[in-house]
């Protein structure tokens, strides 16, 4: 038996490893070989930028994470250690038909400063295969994304000097014409910059500071040759940093677009489960903002499954003559059913399917099947009652229709349908629980104003955010996504400033970024400066608006 073991041991091959470019810091930059890496990857090991939240929703629930950006110290790892870490965690990934990943996530590109030159050779020497897959340099990407091209008709050469450097010859980057990129830590750039300085470059030329580039943290500020020694001595730039010399980041006044987003750095509160709110962060991140979930319900089974066993097996017998779904757990409550029944769509056949907002529809054609009735108008019961047809008795050969819901739901679409002709299957298919207060700093952002805004997406989100951390301050915008939840909303003391022209996630972050878009041309007018929500507490009117 040990023979056999030894045997297999010595069989055992490293693991492949990519060289992976992360680019600077927008996930949105990732190229579609990184993605595809990522999402087959054993092991990912990250870098400085690129960190755990980076590769969340890109890897695997059982992925590995190694940590190359830092040492057990906190300090940043050397260039000789990394690449003995590369080569440990490939050796240490290895199966007997050597078919496991290594994603080795560099910042940036990895061609450029970035080490990938002795990483892979440590490989090389070690026998491990290994592949380069390219990324969006920070070169060029923080100055597009902060509104300064490199190169215009009277910049036409790019100079690119990594500022912890010693052996340069600055001379050579004095000319106007000239635009120079420096990178690295605030630091350090001092006395690169310094040095340019010293070596002639005139101290009027303009000079734009990005930090965190690419990232909704993204920072720019513009100063001059001759002052940004003092701005970079003041410690208030973070990193990482990229500087800019030259004509070109004269055109940031006019070119900016990034920083300018309807909602840039504001903070957006959003009471939902993790698993929903995805499409709302990701929205809420195109439009400049940064999110935190705060789950304020959980969705469970009904206590009794029973009803909803005997409207599954109905389904499937010709009880029904229209399944009506008003949320998207209700979907996902159906189709728990049909897997554990082994059953699939084709027992719809037959049906007719009614679904209540978009985000509902959307969920039902994921299991692949489509709707025949979604509100025209209002996307909620009272819109879906507009459409529904009357029941006729010459041309419907069933008159029962099969309702699968929350426990907390109102009666409006039941009595509704009643009054119609409908026979009315009112099934409970899910139950929904106030969640766990959240951390106590986030109670008190919440209370203290700290949020620009909060998106309610239902009555429930209203009355168990309210119940487990308190009211938004006065100062918080409130966005609903509908008129029910509106009214929940004023009915706990709330004002509600945005409210949705649709029932769906996807609508209600458009209707908050109008109001954004709204604030900054009122700001604009009265030439002001534009200041978020959450920077100015004493007025609390503003005017509703609905997208």
């Amino acid at each position: 038996m040990s023979t056999t073991i030894k045997s297999a041991a010595k069989s055992k091959a490293p693991a492949r490893v990519a060289f992976v470019g992360a680019g600077p810091g927008d996930p949105g930059l990732l190229t579609v070989r990184a993605v595809d890496l990522l999402r087959t990857a054993d092991v990912v090991v990250i870098d400085q930028i690129a960190r755990e939240e980076f590769v969340a929703g890109l890897v695997r629930e059982d992925v590995e994470v190694v940590d190359a950006g830092h040492g057990e110290t906190g300090q940043a790892m050397t260039t000789a250690s990394r690449a003995k870490l590369v080569v440990r965690t490939a050796k240490a990934a290895g199966s007997s038909d050597g078919d496991r990943l290594v994603v080795r996530l560099m910042d940036g590109d990895p061609a450029t400063f970035n080490g990938l030159a002795e990483e892979a050779m440590a490989c090389h020497k070690a026998g491990i295969a290994f592949e380069f897959v390219p990324g969006v340099s920070a070169v060029g990407a923080v100055p597009a994304y902060a509104g300064v091209p490199l190169t215009t008709s009277s910049s036409r050469s790019v100079h690119v000097i990594p500022a912890r450097e010693t052996k340069v010859d600055w001379s050579r980057s004095v000319d106007p014409e000239t635009t120079v990129v420096v990178l690295g830590a605030p630091e350090t750039l001092a006395p690169a910059l310094a040095k340019l300085l010293d070596a002639g470059r005139d101290p009027q030329t303009p000079v734009a500071l990005t930090a965190q580039g690419t990232t909704i943290q993204q920072s720019t500020r513009t100063t001059t040759l001759g002052e940004v020694v003092d701005v970079l001595g003041r410690g208030t730039v973070p990193f990482p940093t990229l500087a800019v010399v030259g004509a070109p980041v004269a055109l940031r006044e006019q070119l900016s677009w990034w920083e300018t987003k309807p909602l840039y750095g504001w903070n957006i509160l959003v009471p939902r489960t993790k698993d929903q709110a995805g499409s709302m962060t990701q929205r809420l991140g195109t439009y400049g903002a940064s999110s935190d979930v705060v789950p304020t319900i959980s969705v469970e089974p009904p206590r009794t499954p029973q009803q909803m066993e005997r409207a599954i097996k109905g389904l499937v017998t010709g009880r029904y003559e229209w399944i009506g779904f008003t949320s998207a757990n209700a979907v996902r409550a159906v189709r728990e059913k049909f897997v554990e029944y082994g059953l699939d769509v084709r027992a719809f056949a037959g049906l007719k399917i009614a679904a209540v907002g978009g985000v509902t529809a959307d969920a039902l054609r994921e299991w692949g099947l489509e709707p025949d009735l979604v509100p025209s108008g209002e996307q909620s019961a009272h819109g879906l009652l507009e459409d529904w047809p009357d029941f006729d008795e010459l041309v419907d050969p069933i008159n029962r229709v099969f309702l699968p819901r929350a426990d907390i739901a109102t009666d409006t679409l039941v009595a509704g349908l009643q009054e119609m002709g409908w026979e009315v299957d009112d099934v409970t298919a899910y139950r929904t629980v106030r969640a766990a207060p959240p951390a106590p700093e986030i109670r008190e952002a919440i209370k203290s104003g700290r949020f620009d805004a909060v998106c309610f997406t239902s009555s429930s989100t209203v009355r168990n955010l309210v119940g487990i951390a308190g009211k938004p301050h006065a100062s918080t915008v409130v966005a609903c996504i509908g008129p029910a939840t509106a009214k929940t909303a004023e009915e706990h003391g709330l004002r509600v400033d945005v409210l949705a022209s649709e029932a769906s996630a996807d609508a209600l972050v458009d209707a908050l970024a109008d109001f954004g878009r709204g604030l900054a041309l009122a700001a604009a007018e009265a030439g002001e400066p534009l200041r978020r929500p959450s920077e100015k507490k004493k007025s609390t009117t503003r005017r509703k608006v609905k997208a």
